[in-house]
């Protein structure tokens, strides 16, 4: 029987496409995109996981966690987790404090409020304390906001998809592995903040704007980011004015209205928070002298802490050195591959990293600021278009590169040596 023995005739027959639907099962490719882009974002945050254990165990005794804290007490109570614990457990000052020179004091008014009462919120429902429920709120947060950024680049940059394929994908990566993407899993504001201005970016490339009133409402009480979201919206008006007019229909009346309605509401929503401090503490400029508690010169001015901040740093060099950062940056907003971005995406980059050079103090936080400019991460990844073996290269050594640079950044800015005599 040409070699066929009983066993053979008597063996179940398999389906001959079972090997490949079972292959075909583990293969990331075949998986949806919302998927892929949550084992992303999960592997990353594995690897920093990972990093903040080991870091955690070079923890001495602080302020705020014991010696060798363990993962839940490292992410949820260091630095400025504790304010918003407090926030979320004690709510906010009635009066602003103030020291013996009579200037005020750091407090619990330089930090926004929806987060930590999201975190309340959950406190209350599953009786589970801060340094639980934030963090884990965190990481959903931060998961909920790379799906959307997958989403917002497909829709929001056709021409950059269609010149470096994956790259949705990509740019989810690179937020993911970001040297502070790490934040997205602490408890601090970042991965709110990141979901609610790719969500508000996506309804304006989709014209959902009654929606994106709700959510720039919402981001006004998350962080101070609204106001260069108006420049955008300002952006997307002129867009539509002119592809209407080169296309010879005109924008109706209904759509005018709109526009300058979610452009209200992002200017109102900039200010809504320092309004608010003013009227409960009864001092209009406190939110501006509470946030100068922070700052090494109480003096608030556009743009003014760079001048003292450099000088610090670098001393007579600090003018070159501005000059070349500020040159970096310039390149990165008009390379051909930043171009290829929808106009919402590359004015979203611009106007926020033109804001917060404005408003911030120079220092170890203005590394996180810059995960909101995530656009930049899909401009990174569309650099290299071709050949393929060339573009993955790059890819992949631009990961590398931020891995082990937020490995730098744990071990150096969220591990605390404190001086003798700490805590106060």
């Amino acid at each position: 029987m040409n070699g066929t023995t009983q066993d053979d005739l008597t063996a179940p027959v398999r389906p001959a496409g079972r090997r490949v639907l079972v292959r075909g099962r583990w293969d990331p490719r075949t998986w949806p995109w919302w998927v892929q882009a949550l084992a992303v974002f999960v592997a990353a945050r594995l690897v920093s996981a990972v990093v903040l254990v080991v870091t955690a165990q070079s923890q001495v005794e602080n302020y705020w966690t014991p010696a060798h804290p363990s993962y839940l007490q490292f992410t949820g109570l260091m630095w400025d987790a504790g304010w918003y614990r407090t926030i979320a457990e004690q709510g906010y000052p009635a009066e602003l404090p103030r020291g013996a020179d009579g200037l005020v004091q750091q407090n619990a008014w330089a930090f926004f409020p929806l987060f930590p009462m999201l975190a309340r919120g959950l406190m209350v429902l599953t009786r589970a304390p801060w340094e639980v429920v934030a963090p884990l709120l965190a990481t959903v947060l931060g998961a909920g906001a790379v799906v959307v950024i997958h989403r917002l680049v497909e829709r929001g940059a056709p021409r950059a998809v269609a010149a470096r394929p994956g790259l949705p994908l990509a740019t989810v990566g690179l937020v993911s592995v970001f040297p502070t993407a790490v934040v997205l899993q602490l408890a601090y504001t970042e991965a709110l903040a990141l979901l609610l201005v790719a969500g508000a970016l996506l309804l304006l490339v989709e014209r959902r704007y009654g929606w994106l009133a709700v959510v720039l409402i919402a981001l006004g009480f998350t962080r101070a980011v609204a106001l260069p979201m108006a420049a955008v919206i300002v952006v997307h008006g002129v867009v539509r004015w002119w592809s209407a007019r080169r296309s010879g229909e005109r924008l109706g009346a209904r759509t005018w209205a709109w526009l300058v309605g979610v452009g209200a509401a992002a200017g109102v929503s900039g200010v809504a928070w320092p309004l608010l401090c003013g009227w409960v503490t009864g001092e209009a400029d406190g939110y501006l002298l509470t946030q100068g508690a922070w700052r090494g010169v109480r003096e608030i001015a556009p743009f003014g802490a760079w001048g003292y901040v450099s000088r610090f740093w670098f001393g007579d060099q600090a003018p070159w050195v501005l000059a070349a950062a500020f040159a970096l940056v310039i390149a990165t907003l008009v390379v051909p591959a930043a171009w290829r971005l929808g106009p919402e995406l590359h004015a979203w980059a611009a106007a926020y990293l033109l804001y917060i050079a404005a408003v911030v103090e120079p220092g170890s936080s203005i590394a996180r600021f810059l995960l909101l400019a995530f656009p930049l991460a899909a401009v990174t990844a569309g650099v290299v278009t071709r050949p393929r073996l060339a573009r993955r290269a790059w890819y992949v050594a631009v990961v590398i590169l931020m891995l082990g640079l937020q490995a730098v950044w744990i071990w150096n800015t969220w591990r605390l040596t404190p001086p003798s005599g700490w805590p106060p």
